[in-house]
Order: structure tokens, then C-alpha cells, then sequence
């Protein structure tokens, strides 16, 4: 099965095309750059939307411009092309990455998204000594959860981001896209502002 699948919840989209349980590409970059990252993917691979038989996308928690921005493409493409998709939280995508990883992403706010989800201050955050942080809250938070005991890998550690290749290797249960629905953890930063 031809799966595309692509993250865009945080500052680095990824997007990944595989054929079954083979890696054919994967590709990072901006979630404005999304959609011609997917064609390179396709044209590295021969083969074009047409060949597609599901899609995989990630819901978030994370930003609330780039996790719509990944919804709706997964939405467009999955209307053009009549194919089912899964929606994979990007927090699970990322503890995916390692064994007993635990994600943590930027909310920005001085926060971060959690399993959960949920959004905490650093300093809330209930660690066991050892704990393996990942994802952009880890990198930006180093001091303070290396502080309660964490370990967080290097800055260039590509465990960091939320490959999309981990989002189809936990899809299970694919269905109609619309169905999906993004992960938000707490109002848009815009609905604060007016608050």
C-alpha cells in the first residue's frame, strides 16, 4: 500500500512516502513547503497522487496555523483522490522515536505539550530521574528539565523532530479524512488576545 504521510504541527514539517513498511522518502521543511515537498517525494519514487492509497497526518498538539495547515491538505488530497487516512497525535510520533521517549513540545507561552494532552509550565513537569525528553520543548527546556534529572540528546539529534515515517509506522485504523479532527490542547493564542 502507497501511504503518504506528513506531520505539520510544528516548526519542522515532515512528510514521508512509504510502500508498505519501506522507507521510499521522507523530507523536512517548512509546513508552507508542504505541498512541494510531497511532490518531490512523489517524483523521486515514479509515481504520482493518482498512486496513493491512504494518507497519514499528524493532528498535534502544536501550533494551531501549521496543525490546520496539515488538515487541510490531508483533507484536499484525500477529497481529489478518494483515499482513507489516519490522524497520529505528534506527541506519540515522537515518543516513537525512541524506546521509552518522552515527548515534549513547544507551546510557546513559557508551556509545553505533553502526554495528555496537555499544556504545563517546564517546572510542573513530574520527572523520574533519567526520563529521555524529546521534540522541541526538550531542546528549548534543556536547563530546566536536565535540572530535575532528564536527559535530553543533543540540539541536532534528529529524534527531535516528528518524522512522518513514525506517524505511518503507528496508523492502524484508516477512515474517512474529514473525521479527523486536530488536537488542541488550549485556545488560539488569537482568542487570548482577545479575551
Amino acid at each position: 500500500m502507497l501511504v503518504l504521510a506528513f506531520d505539520t504541527a510544528t516548526d519542522v514539517a515532515t512528510s514521508a512516502l512509504l510502500d508498505g513498511a519501506s522507507l521510499l522518502g521522507e523530507r523536512a521543511g517548512a509546513p508552507r513547503s508542504l505541498l512541494e515537498d510531497v511532490d518531490a517525494l512523489l517524483a523521486d519514487a515514479d509515481a504520482v497522487a493518482s498512486d496513493l492509497e491512504a494518507l497519514v497526518v499528524g493532528m498535534g498538539p502544536g501550533s494551531f496555523t501549521s496543525t490546520r495547515i496539515g488538515l487541510a491538505v490531508a483533507r484536499g488530497l484525500a477529497l481529489a483522490l478518494d483515499v482513507p487516512g489516519a490522524g497520529i497525535s505528534t506527541l506519540d510520533a515522537l515518543a516513537a522515536s525512541r524506546t521509552g521517549a518522552y515527548a515534549v513540545i513547544d507551546a510557546r507561552r513559557a508551556e509545553v505539550f505533553v502526554a495528555g494532552p496537555r499544556a504545563l509550565a517546564p517546572d510542573d513537569l513530574d520527572l523520574d530521574p533519567g526520563t529521555l525528553c524529546v521534540g522541541s520543548g526538550a531542546v528549548r527546556y534543556r536547563a530546566t528539565l536536565e535540572r530535575m534529572g532528564a536527559v535530553v540528546p543533543s540540539d541536532d539529534d534528529e529524534v527531535h523532530v516528528p518524522h512522518a515515517r513514525l506517524h505511518a509506522s503507528l496508523a492502524r485504523d484508516y477512515g474517512p479524512v474529514e473525521q479527523i479532527e486536530p488536537i488542541y490542547v488550549r485556545m488560539p493564542d488569537a482568542e487570548v488576545a482577545r479575551a
